[in-house]
């Protein structure tokens, strides 16, 4: 393949990624089910230097992430560059171009009791814009562990304090700047909660400021899921109070820049 694939997307999800920040696209990936899969085997068994093992002492099972490895393994860059994302992405985000940010896999194996805490992407990114977006893929049946989002967190005010996931404590120094994690599992009436069983080829599609986490993964089933990111047009480096991650040593972008497309491609439109 030569190009991103076309994709349809309804003015209603459209919509609802914009009021919500984040919408369920059912079958979007289906034909892409065992590519996702060989990539995210090939990546855990060679993992990169950001690759980590989320599990504190006293918790069960195995939570693997990594990311940063689509020009590594060619099934990862396949993915990102010639699946339906990069269409789907320019229509939710109403952008009329698509740049690459970076791929994440994410493994929680059988009995996990690890939670993906709460927390928003954009903190923790050197990118800002409105037109930003993720897609999460299972590639196994999921229902308790599926991800969970908070309607609308996209839109609010201040940016949610990130933290580490393993040691939890908080990212930057100048935690004023942020809001609190928010906790809607002890406070439940007070957000809007986002979440969909979904089956493998299915997607979510969600802002980098939309508000997320999941709940370990207790079943006796692997929780396999890839995370493909994307930005568009109005996207541009940010400056923020420490290391980012994504760290991209090298980069040497100035605030204000487009992402170098050199390391970033634009992939959409497609060419050829």
């Amino acid at each position: 393949m030569s190009a991103a694939m076309p994709v349809n997307i309804s003015q209603q999800q459209i919509d609802d990624f914009a009021a919500d920040g984040a919408v369920f696209l059912p079958g979007l990936f289906t034909d892409w089910v065992a590519q996702i899969r060989a990539a995210i085997d090939e990546n855990m068994q060679n993992p990169s230097p950001y690759a980590a093992e989320n599990l504190a002492p006293g918790d069960t099972g195995r939570f693997f992430d990594d990311y940063c490895n689509w020009q590594r393994f060619d099934r990862l860059g396949e993915i990102l560059r010639h699946s339906p994302a990069a269409a789907a992405a320019a229509q939710l985000m109403q952008s009329d171009t698509v740049k690459i940010f970076h791929d994440h896999v994410l493994v929680k194996e059988p009995g996990t009791s690890k939670p993906t805490p709460w927390h928003q992407d954009a903190p923790y990114y050197f990118v800002d814009g409105r037109q930003t977006i993720s897609f999460w893929i299972p590639v196994d049946p999921v229902d308790d562990a599926t991800l969970r989002l908070i309607a609308g967190s996209h839109l609010w005010d201040k940016l949610v304090l990130p933290v580490r996931w393993l040691a939890e404590d908080d990212f930057y120094a100048d935690n004023d700047a942020f809001l609190p994690v928010p906790d809607p599992d002890a406070h439940p009436g007070d957000y809007k909660i986002l979440a969909w069983p979904m089956q493998p080829g299915d997607a979510v599609a969600f802002h980098y400021r939309t508000v997320h986490g999941a709940r370990g993964n207790l079943a006796t089933t692997r929780r396999r899921a890839l995370s493909l990111r994307y930005v568009g047009d109005d996207a541009r480096y940010i400056e923020r109070p420490g290391s980012t991650s994504p760290p991209f040593p090298g980069h040497n972008m100035s605030a204000g820049q487009m992402l170098r497309d050199d390391w970033f491609p634009t992939i959409w439109p497609p060419s050829g």
